[in-house]
């Protein structure tokens, strides 16, 4: 295993990533590039390597084989939140970042980016599963990171949350611009917030391909639907279920 921290155009170099448990092979030879501000959604089955490349990503499992290269300035969100119960909201934003009055002042402005100024002096348990994924954002962009990693931040919510919090991050990420690797069960996530869905299918990428779907992205439209048959097809999943 090499992991090798590049600052470039080419943000994220994957190079025959491999990771096994056992007998069991997860990744198989995984190649993958992503550029500097690409947001590439990840689909696959479950057990196909989704979050297990997300978390060697993140440096948060370096037990595997290949070339890896990434920014020093990564971030994580985590479908929970993973907030801690006993520290008031801005002090969760803050984790691990220098106890200083600059710190504090970017992490109320960041705060501010998801709507929740106002929440800063609270606890997390009066916050809705919303507010408390908001703020899993926040402490995400406070640090500025040039790779954001997203596992599955929005499958807890509610149908109307998401929709909110899909145009949310979609403006954040127009105003940091960082890689995104979205790991997603959602087909129609994948395509109204990425640049490109890479689906993997046992450990390896059997698609990689462009999300060309007029701005503002709407389900009915005929690219819409066109894509999402054909990333449906890679699941091997039928749209239609005949009765």
């Amino acid at each position: 295993m090499t992991v090798t921290e590049i600052a470039a155009e080419t943000v994220v170099a994957a190079c025959g990533i491999r990771k096994r448990f056992g007998d069991n092979v997860v990744l198989d030879g995984l190649d993958l590039d992503i550029r500097s501000g690409e947001f590439v959604a990840l689909l696959g089955r479950s057990g196909s390597g989704k979050s297990t490349f997300l978390r060697a990503l993140g440096a948060l499992d370096p037990d595997f084989e290949g070339e890896l290269r990434v920014p020093e300035r990564r971030a994580i969100v985590f479908q929970d939140p993973r907030l801690l119960p006993w520290q008031r909201v801005l002090t969760n934003v803050t984790i691990g970042l220098p106890a200083t009055a600059a710190v504090r002042e970017q992490a109320r402005v960041a705060l501010a980016e998801v709507n929740l100024a106002d929440k800063a002096k609270v606890w997390p348990r009066t916050l809705s599963g919303g507010e408390a994924q908001r703020v899993a954002l926040a402490r995400a962009l406070v640090r500025e990171p040039e790779l954001l990693l997203l596992d599955e931040p929005f499958g807890a919510l509610d149908a109307l949350t998401r929709i909110k919090m899909h145009a949310l991050l979609i403006a954040l990420c127009r105003r940091h611009t960082p890689a995104v690797l979205l790991v997603t069960h959602d087909v129609d996530e994948a395509i109204l917030l990425a640049d490109r869905v890479i689906v993997l299918t046992d450990g390896a990428i059997s698609l990689d391909v462009n999300v060309d779907v007029p701005v503002p992205r709407v389900r009915d439209s005929h690219e819409f639907a066109s894509l999402r048959r054909r990333l449906l097809a890679e699941l091997g999943v039928a749209e239609e279920v005949q009765l």
